[in-house]
């Protein structure tokens, strides 16, 4: 029996987490975006993203990989990295 898994989403997207890496976006779609949590801080007991890397990726796996990154910055906190991160992703879909 085939079980389809419903990933979770932000804005219609799927949200996918593995390990520190967060992934953003549809991979159907000619970009996605990539987080990648570098350092994290203890607030009370919950480990918290403090320095997160936001990377807007190409899907086109025949690019060389440094030509994939399209945009790349590092934020405070997951919140700044997914505000920046979301905007990259609507403007370059948009573009398509």
């Amino acid at each position: 029996m085939a079980t389809k898994q419903k990933f979770l989403s932000y804005k219609g997207r799927p949200l996918v987490r593995c390990g520190n890496t967060i992934y953003y976006g549809n991979p159907s779609d000619k970009f996605v975006l990539v987080m990648q949590i570098v350092t994290s801080k203890k607030i009370d007991d919950l480990d918290v993203a403090d320095r997160v890397i936001v990377q807007l990726v190409n899907t086109d796996t025949t690019l060389p990989l440094n030509e994939q990154i399209v945009k790349k910055s590092e934020k405070r906190g997951l919140y700044a990295a997914m505000d920046i991160g979301t905007i990259w992703l609507e403007r370059a879909l948009s573009q398509e």
